[in-house]
C-alpha cells in the first residue's frame, strides 16, 4: 500500500496493478474521501479541519476530529497522503484484509462510488510463524495453563509498542489495584526519536516495575517481554485483550473471540478504535484518544476502569463479538464472502484486469 510508485513499472509493461491494503476498508474509505474531498470543488484541507467530526461515506457515523490519524493532520506529510490516493485511484482494484460481513457499510460505499473495485480478501493472518518457540513461550503456555478459564487480561501493544517509565507505573498500579490476572508484555523503548530500532526486552523487569510489584502481583500476574500473541490469544484462560488496535492484532483478537480494550499508539489506531467501539460495538476502551506522540500520561485509575470494564460480562457486547467471530471465520470458507472475493479476483487477473 506505500510500493505505489510500482504502479508506474506495471504500466510500462503493460501489466494491471491491484493494492493489498492492509488496513481496515473503512480507513481505506477515509482516506479516498479526504483526498477526493481535496481535490474537488469542496477543497478540504484536513489539516485545517475546525469542525468537531466529519461524515464519510464507508462510515455509518461522523468521525470525531480526534480520531484523525497524525499524520494526516501534518502539513509536512499530508501531500504524500493524498498522493498515494490518488495512485490507489490509478490501479484496476484494491485488495482489502478485512471481511465484508465485518465492514459491510464501508465496503458497500467503496463498492457503489465508482471508483476501484474492492476486494475483501480477508482475514489474511499467520497464526502460526510468527509466534517463534522456545522456553520463554513454554513457560507463559505453563502458567496461563494453571489459570481458570476467561480469567486473564493479556496486555500487549504491537511490534513497536513501549512506553516510558512514568506510563509503566501507572499501568502497573492500575492492574494491581484492580485484582485480576493478567500477562503483560512489556517492553523497553527504542532510542528517543526514533522508531526504526523498535522496542527491546529487558533484562530485568523489575528495574521499570514500581518496587515490590512482581513480589506482590506473583500469584496473579506475570509479565514477560516479547509475547507469543496468537498463542496466547487462542488459550482458554485469556478473558480479555488490552490492544494498541494495530489492525493485525484485532483480527486475531476477532478470530480468537477475546475481548478488546482499546489503547491505540499511532498510524490508523484511532481510527480502528473508533471502529470497533462506536461503529462495531465489540470493544471497550482505556482511553481511545491516546496517541504515542502526545506525551499523555494514562492513569492508574482510568486502567483500573478500562480492564475491570473488560472483564465484566456484557451480553450484548458478546453477541455482536460472536457473530462477528463467526463471520471472519466462514468468510474464509468455500462459499464465503472473502473465499468468493479471492475467486473473483483471480478471475479479474486472468482477464487481463478488467
Amino acid at each position: 500500500m506505500f510500493c505505489t510508485s510500482m504502479i508506474d513499472v506495471a504500466d510500462e509493461f503493460g501489466v494491471p496493478s491491484f493494492i493489498f491494503f492492509t488496513s481496515p476498508a473503512s480507513v481505506l474509505g477515509f482516506i479516498l474521501h479526504i483526498q477526493a474531498s481535496h481535490d474537488g470543488e469542496e477543497g478540504l484541507d484536513i489539516t485545517e479541519f475546525e469542525g468537531t467530526e466529519l461524515a464519510v461515506p464507508s462510515w455509518a457515523n461522523p468521525i470525531p476530529r480526534w480520531a484523525f490519524p497524525n499524520n494526516v493532520v501534518k502539513k509536512e506529510l499530508i501531500q504524500s497522503f493524498y498522493r498515494i490516493a490518488r495512485d490507489f485511484r490509478r490501479t484496476k482494484g484494491i485488495l482489502v484484509n478485512s471481511v465484508k460481513e465485518l465492514e459491510s457499510c464501508a465496503v458497500d460505499a467503496l463498492s457503489s462510488s465508482g471508483g476501484n473495485k474492492v476486494y475483501p480478501v480477508g482475514p489474511i493472518l499467520n497464526l502460526k510463524g510468527a509466534d517463534g518457540g522456545g522456553t520463554k513461550k513454554e513457560e507463559v503456555i505453563e502458567w496461563l495453563d494453571r489459570q481458570p478459564k476467561s480469567t486473564v487480561v493479556f496486555l500487549c501493544f504491537g511490534s513497536m509498542g513501549a512506553f516510558r517509565e512514568e506510563q509503566v507505573r501507572e499501568i502497573a498500579n492500575g492492574l494491581e489495584a484492580s485484582g485480576l490476572r493478567f500477562l503483560w508484555s512489556l517492553r523497553r523503548p527504542g532510542p528517543e526519536g526514533t522508531r526504526a530500532a523498535g522496542p527491546t526486552d529487558y533484562e530485568d523487569v523489575g528495574e521499570i516495575l514500581p518496587e515490590g510489584f512482581v513480589e506482590r502481583t506473583a500469584e496473579v500476574g506475570r509479565v514477560i517481554g516479547w509475547a507469543p500473541q496468537t498463542t496466547i490469544l487462542a488459550h482458554r484462560a485469556v478473558g480479555g485483550f488490552v490492544s494498541h488496535c494495530g489492525w493485525n492484532s484485532t483480527l486475531e483478537s476477532l478470530w480468537f473471540g477475546v475481548p478488546m480494550a482499546t489503547w491505540p499508539m499511532y498510524a490508523e489506531q484511532k481510527l480502528n478504535t473508533f471502529l470497533l467501539v462506536n461503529e462495531l460495538e465489540v470493544a471497550t476502551e482505556i482511553r481511545m484518544s491516546y496517541s504515542s506522540e502526545s506525551g499523555e500520561t494514562v492513569t492508574a485509575k482510568e486502567i483500573e476502569r478500562g480492564v475491570r470494564r473488560l472483564m465484566e460480562r456484557d451480553g450484548s457486547r458478546e453477541e455482536k463479538l460472536k457473530r462477528f467471530n463467526d463471520g471472519v471465520r466462514k468468510a474464509l470458507m468455500d462459499g464465503g464472502s472473502s473465499s468468493s472475493s479471492i475467486t473473483e479476483f483471480i478471475e479479474d487477473v486472468r482477464n487481463g484486469g478488467t
